[in-house]
């Protein structure tokens, strides 16, 4: 599966997306949000699986930004679309 506009395009839209809870930011909260998902033949993304947990509130940001995330074109095997599972990390990294 491809994210429309490609790799970049989907770390962009991560970025815009995703908001640093400031409930975590106070409490000092940083780390790696692993999330696993799929991609469905007509390019959806759903069953988003908890891989890697930091914290209540920044993995539930990261969910949230994953199922907002814009149709794929789906993956493809012998010429005919089929369900793929992707793995992402997420990063939240405090201003230093």
């Amino acid at each position: 599966p491809q994210f429309p506009g490609g790799n970049e395009a989907m770390i962009k839209f991560i970025a815009e997306n995703l908001i640093y809870p400031k409930t975590a930011m106070d409490k000092g909260e940083q780390g790696r949000v692993i999330l696993s998902f799929v991609i469905d033949k007509r390019g959806k993304v759903g069953d988003v699986k908890l891989i890697r947990s930091v914290s209540p509130e920044l993995d539930a940001e990261a969910i949230r930004v994953i199922q907002a995330m814009p149709d794929w074109i789906p993956g493809k095997q012998k010429g005919k679309a089929v369900n793929v599972r992707y793995t992402i990390p997420i990063l939240y990294q405090l201003p230093k």
